[in-house]
């Protein structure tokens, strides 16, 4: 009884197809390092694979956050240690110009001094943030400069004025946990954070105290500044040291968040990798065994199509 020749092709190229995806499946699994790539693969290891990558994305969504809230927590810092520095130099000259020993002429000394430090405080107050170039002070009314300065005909500045709100942005550093990092520059309420240069909790009113010494400076009024522009210089200075302190409380928030995401990430590395990661070195070994079981079936087809053709040759 002689087989019909088509029956050994189709029978071949089923082969053929079976090896064929079996090997595509091993050298798939070999390159990704993934035994998971369908639901149909494994529909419960693709569910679990796909809630940890979920998670995964959200826990790198979290990390650069942190990294982000600590590059502006750290400008923001070098500006309150800046302003605390020419601060501290306004009190010195308010103690200096208010001990009675001074001519007209070094009042007008220290003045002019005091006006330098209020433009620099105003520059510093509009610091931009170097990764977005957002203003650091305005609240989250970030975009325009947060204060404006009013001079008058001389250039002795009269006035100062801020822009922003006291409104803060918060940011997400894990589920269900946010924080903030800003400080706006100015809070005439009785609640929200606490003002940088202005704030009606603690008292400071910094460029108005500092243009109050100026002016004192000015007309000679040694009674005011050491009855009232000292003290209001130290109540600005506080509110500066509170802000100081309360940043860097921050930032060791965020240094203890970034060591717990990257532990987080790991973890949940290790998840994906469980539940859809693929044994390399069995992998490999399957890829051997496919790669051999093909060649064998090309072999073997080869010799098959050379007896069927000699079938048909005359005897």
């Amino acid at each position: 009884m002689r087989v019909a020749t088509n029956a050994y092709t189709d029978s071949m190229l089923n082969q053929f197809s079976v090896l064929k995806n079996q090997l595509n499946t091993l050298q798939n699994q070999a390159s990704t390092g993934l035994s998971v790539q369908a639901p149909s693969d494994n529909p419960s290891a693709m569910e679990d694979t796909l809630n940890d990558l979920s998670a995964q994305a959200a826990q790198t969504q979290y990390s650069a956050n942190i990294s982000t809230l600590q590059t502006r927590a750290t400008s923001v810092y070098n500006v309150m240690e800046s302003l605390q520095t020419l601060t501290s130099r306004a009190e010195e000259i308010a103690t200096e110009a208010g001990s009675g020993t001074n001519s007209q002429s070094d009042l007008n000394n220290y003045a002019n001094e005091v006006q330098q430090l209020i433009q620099q405080a105003v520059q510093l107050m509009n610091t931009q943030d170097p990764s977005t170039g957002q203003y650091l002070f305005g609240g989250t009314d970030s975009a325009p400069a947060p204060y404006t300065v009013t001079t008058d005909a001389s250039g002795n500045v009269t006035g100062v004025t801020y822009q922003g709100n006291f409104s803060v942005n918060q940011v997400g550093i894990a589920p269900g946990v946010t924080i903030s990092v800003d400080v706006p520059g100015q809070n005439t309420g009785t609640s929200g954070t606490r003002g940088l240069i202005t704030d009606a909790t603690s008292g400071a009113d910094l460029f108005n105290h500092l243009i109050a010494l100026q002016n004192d400076l000015t007309s000679g009024n040694t009674g005011a500044i050491t009855g009232t522009d000292e003290a209001n210089l130290q109540n600005d200075n506080n509110n500066l040291l509170y802000q100081i302190s309360n940043n860097g409380a921050i930032q060791t928030r965020l240094n203890n968040a970034a060591t717990f995401a990257s532990s987080q990430s790991s973890t949940l590395n290790q998840m994906v990798t469980n539940s859809s990661g693929a044994d390399l070195v069995q992998t490999m070994v399957q890829l051997s065994q496919a790669q051999t079981a093909y060649q064998a079936a090309l072999q073997s087809s080869a010799q098959i199509m050379y007896l069927s053709i000699l079938d048909f040759m005359p005897a």
